[in-house]
């Protein structure tokens, strides 16, 4: 038995919601995170007439995760801990039945720009936390996976020209490093894990200059897996498609195959 999910930042529910049931009805995939949704309501009962359960986590104009499962999915929390403080909705703990049980995590990093301004300590603040709750789950019996936009280029290999995001907090050598330090961890970077060489595979595309059509992107949105997990990988795959669209995200969906 294997198990399909992907990860995708639709850059507003309500403006990409033919987008989502789209890709729903085309990939079928066992379970959607989703990130960016722009609002506080969420559309559950359009998502429950194609099979899936839903938990998500609003906010007004920002943020806002979601995650979606045709599989029984429990809600463990929707607040990343490690700040009382922090009231955005960027992240999403569920324990998913697979039907061994399943951690699935879906998060909408911070952004960080301007670099030099509370954003970007914010930004690497939430990354600490991140890297916290990940020592705490890297030996648990319940295996783990984390997708979704990270707002991390992790190498050179994940830009189109590197030279254009040297002052940009998502390829700042703090993020990065941050981002390494995961690894390093023992988790493991899917798509990376299967193609360590490939270049010109991206997530992310700017509305502008024909980003897309001249594929001059980045990396972004990306899934890590437990070192429990890691072996149960099998595919690891960026769908293009939705971004060609008309009126798309600027992200496109990553799928993940699990045994």
């Amino acid at each position: 038995m294997s198990i399909v999910i992907a990860t995708w930042n639709v850059n507003s529910i309500r403006a990409r919601m033919a987008h989502a049931l789209a890709f729903l009805e085309a990939r079928q995939p066992d379970v959607l995170l989703l990130q960016e949704l722009k609002g506080l309501e969420f559309p559950a009962l359009e998502f429950e007439a194609l099979g899936y359960h839903s938990v998500a986590i609003g906010q007004k104009s920002y943020n806002g995760v979601a995650i979606l499962s045709k599989l029984p999915i429990e809600m463990v929390t929707n607040k990343l801990a490690g700040s009382d403080e922090d009231t955005h909705a960027r992240y999403i703990e569920t324990i998913i039945d697979t039907p061994t049980k399943l951690r699935v995590v879906c998060i909408y990093l911070p952004n960080g720009n301007p670099v030099g301004t509370d954003k970007f300590l914010y930004k690497l603040q939430w990354m600490e936390r991140l890297i916290v709750q990940m020592a705490a789950w890297k030996n648990d019996p319940i295996p783990t996976i984390i997708g979704g936009d990270f707002n991390v280029i992790p190498e050179d290999i994940d830009c189109d020209k590197p030279a254009n995001w040297l002052r940009d907090a998502l390829f700042q050598p703090e993020t990065r490093d941050r981002y390494r330090a995961m690894l390093a961890m023992g988790w493991t970077d899917a798509f990376r894990a299967l193609y360590p060489d490939t270049r010109d595979a991206f997530t992310f595309w700017d509305y502008f200059r024909q980003a897309f059509e001249r594929n001059r992107g980045i990396r972004i949105d990306h899934f890590l897996l437990s070192p429990a997990l890691a072996p149960r990988l099998q595919a690891c795959e960026i769908d293009k498609t939705p971004r060609a669209q008309e009126k798309p995200s600027d992200h496109t969906p990553v799928l993940v195959t699990l045994n």
